[in-house]
């Protein structure tokens, strides 16, 4: 079963729309939806370790013109629609954290966003809603994407196909070790969450809760 599923994925990945998809969910997932598309684009990179790099460059430029629509959400429609969507993604309490952060430290806390797991679409909605530079953030996005998918890409256009073999050999033993890493990476999520607390008293922002406070 675990052999027809990654099969069957794999020809998925390789499909001559897939590219359009990796680009649409790209383009969501930095204003909107929950998804990152990192999982696709590293199975398509996987499938066609060839074509790495451009899946790559798709996911970069449909990524940063994604950010460029949260911006606009949160500058033109943030009581319309930004609020509402922050509400939805379950970020209204790190909203007023986040304008503090592009404030104090601006093109810095959005490369940071755009490079890490922090969600990108709450920085790109609230750097529009504090009306943040620009050109600056525009910069700023299109670095820190270009970090997180390029080195993806590049990595997998130079060894790509050894992973790919190693992978089609060792299926099962793979996806074991990805699981353990997984579940071991929530624990040790869990074990740091629980000093939250504990709050930098040289960090600005790490106590602000309330816009009033920024």
């Amino acid at each position: 079963m675990l052999r027809g599923l990654y099969n069957w994925t794999m020809a998925k990945a390789a499909h001559p729309h897939a590219q359009w998809w990796l680009a649409f969910f790209s383009f969501i997932e930095s204003s909107f939806f929950p998804i990152p598309p990192h999982p696709l684009l590293g199975l398509m990179c996987l499938a066609e370790p060839k074509r790495a790099i451009r899946f790559a460059l798709i996911c970069t430029i449909a990524s940063v013109l994604g950010g460029l629509f949260g911006y606009l959400i949160g500058y033109f429609l943030y009581e319309a629609v930004g609020e509402w969507l922050i509400g939805v993604l379950g970020l209204t309490d790190s909203f007023p954290k986040a304008a503090c952060y592009i404030r104090e430290q601006g093109a810095a806390a959005v490369f940071l966003a755009a490079g890490t797991p922090i969600p990108f679409k709450l920085m790109t909605i609230t750097a529009g809603f504090i009306e943040m530079n620009l050109v600056t953030f525009i910069l700023a996005a299109i670095a820190g994407r270009a970090l997180i998918f390029m080195v993806v890409g590049v990595l997998f256009q130079f060894f790509g196909a050894p992973i790919k073999a190693i992978i089609d050999k060792y299926l099962g033993t793979v996806t074991t070790v990805f699981v353990v890493l997984v579940v071991a990476g929530f624990i040790a999520i869990t074990q740091l969450g629980g000093h939250e607390g504990e709050a930098d008293s040289s960090d600005p922002c790490a106590n602000v809760t309330s816009m009033e406070q920024i």
